[in-house]
């Protein structure tokens, strides 16, 4: 690893100036889990350390039942999985939160450090966009909103500008009567990167579901809302068919990437059995879905 300068900004707009005047030469220190890991590796050789630890602006979870919640990028993860607030009004993100990685990872890294590294094999991105969640990114230049689903542009690229930082992800109240359920798949017991996760947040009374939201993560280049699926679920009375059929409208709409953990067709599979999984757990419906041989849970 090779020297460089560890820089501490007090403001957003110091942070972003740094930003701008170093250019490719510097990257931002939230957690480090990520960056730390690829300077090891000798992938990334900056000459600046951004620390954001000093900008006050970017800490806290707050909840306002108009508005709904508002987390700052510096929370982590383990602050996500055990704040009450958080764990009160949108428990299937607390769920998500506390199994992230590792109990190393959950403590040191960050949400907004997940969120701009645009790894897809990570479990935040498609629990936040199944809960329709929107980022604010600032710079000294001023701040925008943008809907996640628009901040998480491709294959490790977001929509942030060289000289911006995300502030806070805010994530709007549930409606009356709203659920959610985050199931994953990995691929070995010893693995904390998810091969496939499903994301389902749904309106219901009882078996009628009302609306749905269902995000596809880790086996897609970017974390995927399934809107055919959402479409067949809404207003329907649920039962194991429906679950089935569900399920695999969801496997036939993504365009899952093949590599060495595994490739399209096994991922395809595996969204459909994850998939109806989640939409059993939400709905107390028992399914009969297995993996394919050699797989593991």
């Amino acid at each position: 690893m090779r020297e460089f300068d560890f820089l501490e900004p007090a403001t957003v707009a110091e942070a972003s100036r740094m930003l701008a005047g170093l250019g490719d030469d510097a990257r931002i220190f939230a957690g480090g889990t990520a960056l730390m890991l690829a300077m090891r590796q000798r992938m990334l050789a900056p000459t600046h350390l951004v620390s954001l630890a000093g900008i006050e602006a970017l800490r806290g979870i707050d909840f306002d039942a108009a508005r709904g919640l508002r987390i700052g990028a510096l929370a982590r993860h383990c602050d996500v999985a055990a704040s009450p607030l958080v764990r009160r009004h949108f428990p299937v993100l607390a769920s998500m939160a506390a199994r992230v990685a590792n109990p190393q990872v959950r403590n040191q890294g960050t949400l907004g450090g997940n969120l701009c590294y645009g790894d897809p094999s990570t479990d935040p991105p498609g629990c936040l966009l199944a809960l329709d969640a929107r980022v604010l990114v600032a710079s000294a230049r001023g701040e925008r909103e943008l809907p996640l689903e628009a901040f998480l542009v491709d294959y490790f690229q977001t929509a942030l500008e060289p000289d911006e930082l995300l502030v806070e992800i805010r994530v709007p109240p549930m409606a009356p009567g709203s659920e959610g359920v985050y199931t994953r798949f990995l691929r070995t017991a010893a693995e904390h990167r998810p091969l496939a996760s499903v994301a389902l947040v749904a309106q219901r009374d009882g078996l009628l579901c009302h609306t749905a939201r269902i995000a596809v993560g880790a086996s897609t280049p970017i974390p995927t809302r399934v809107r055919r699926a959402e479409a067949f679920l809404e207003g329907r009375t649920m039962d194991a068919s429906a679950v089935a059929q569900a399920a695999a409208i969801v496997a036939a709409d993504i365009e899952p990437v093949s590599d060495a953990r595994g490739d399209a067709d096994f991922r395809r599979r595996m969204v459909e059995v994850v998939a109806g999984r989640t939409m059993g757990e939400l709905f107390g419906i028992d399914i009969d879905n297995t993996e394919p041989e050699g797989a593991c849970a």
